[in-house]
């Protein structure tokens, strides 16, 4: 399926002549512009304490109820290292301390009715000492999680999953 197969008007000039022009683009007949279905940027962060991961419980769909790492889109105007550290705050009340990038995978986001391209950037995070996380925006709930014990395969986005297995070998 295209990813722009919702798209039915150009943007630009409303016409109905809106149509692929290739795996990941639709041009207009009428005014000729092309809009391209690029992946939007995402973050998610490994923080480890104590021989521990911090692993949230997804508050929201999609896969809701399932374990997640704290993150989510970047903001438009704002780094990708900004993104980390604000959803970090956001979801945990926790400040960044440092922050070093590892590593990324591509995901299919639902979100809704729609597949959203992202581009998954998975960072290493250290905290500020002292601090004790507190759930809130998309986490439902937080806990530590020795690493020994971690399974990816409940972690309910593909990308993820995939990065927890990475980050455990």
């Amino acid at each position: 399926m295209h990813p722009l197969i919702k798209f039915n008007f150009c943007p630009v000039c409303g016409s109905m002549q809106f149509r692929e022009n290739n795996v990941k683009s639709k041009r207009c007949g009428h005014c000729g512009f092309t809009y391209y279905a690029n992946p939007s940027s995402a973050t998610a962060a490994f923080i480890v304490r104590d021989g521990c991961l911090l692993v949230a419980r997804r508050g929201k769909e999609p896969a809701r109820g399932t374990l997640d790492l704290p993150g989510g889109f970047v903001d438009m105007d704002e780094t990708v290292e900004e993104g980390m550290m604000r959803e970090v705050a956001e979801e945990t009340g926790l400040r960044v301390k440092a922050l070093s990038y590892l590593f990324s995978i591509p995901n299919l986001y639902d979100y809704s009715g729609m597949t959203i391209h992202t581009l998954d950037m998975f960072f290493r995070v250290e905290v500020e000492p002292g601090q004790e996380p507190v759930a809130a925006d998309d986490a439902a709930e937080l806990m530590w999680v020795p690493l020994g014990e971690v399974r990816p395969e409940l972690f309910g986005l593909n990308s993820i999953s995939k990065a927890v297995e990475r980050f455990l070998k």
